[in-house]
């Protein structure tokens, strides 16, 4: 129990700092990589209270994909440059307080849900008598979500296909001033198609056709 105790509060003492980190980084690449620790961090939590599902599964998705995703956005744009015309110019003020009333609502939310726990003491006892008995939590997880609400599930996924079909589409359409690359006739073509020597006479230009 004290080997218990003693990981738990490391790993919640690490997760904590690196929430801070993340905020107070001004290296935004760096902050990637705090948030990536704070979620390996939470998904040992997780695994130690035995939620080894959710442990797995932020693992595999907000860490193998996710904060990957987030990190490649962050080398690829220049984040330093368009956070400094967010803050400095007055068109874009307005993120600021936008963000703080999403924060505050998201707050409101988190102290109605710990005070419905904390006010209706028996909606713990009802869920643990309908858990099937002898059973891990994937398996339980399972069998609810695939049962109860199957039709959510369905409807959820749904969703999601529509999304990227609709990615594929805006990717894919036709729009004017934007040329598009032939990958077929990129391959294809021969030398002489790519290189075309001119004989340039002195004194003169070369016209090029556009």
């Amino acid at each position: 129990m004290l080997a218990h105790a003693i990981f738990f509060y490391f790993f919640s003492f690490v997760a904590i700092i690196s929430a801070i980190m993340v905020t107070a980084s001004k290296n935004t690449v760096h902050s990637v990589f705090f948030l990536i620790l704070d979620f390996i961090s939470i998904s040992c939590l997780f695994i130690m209270i035995g939620a080894e599902f959710l442990g797995m599964i932020m693992l595999i998705v907000y860490v193998g994909a996710v904060a990957v995703l987030f990190l490649f956005v962050v080398m690829m744009l220049n984040v330093a440059q368009q956070k400094n015309q967010w803050f400095k110019s007055s068109e874009t003020s307005t993120h600021i307080p936008v963000g703080l009333i999403v924060s505050l609502i998201i707050f409101f939310e988190l102290i109605i849900v710990i005070g419905g726990w904390k006010y209706k003491p028996d909606i713990i006892e009802n869920f643990s008598d309908s858990l099937i008995s002898n059973s891990t939590n994937t398996h339980t997880i399972g069998s609810v979500l695939y049962t109860e609400y199957i039709h959510l599930f369905q409807i959820s996924g749904m969703i999601l296909l529509v999304a990227m079909i609709g990615a594929i589409v805006l990717t894919f359409r036709k729009r004017e001033g934007v040329k598009r690359q032939n990958y077929f006739s990129q391959i294809s073509r021969e030398k002489n198609q790519g290189v075309e020597l001119v004989e340039v006479k002195s004194n003169e230009g070369v016209k090029i056709d556009v």
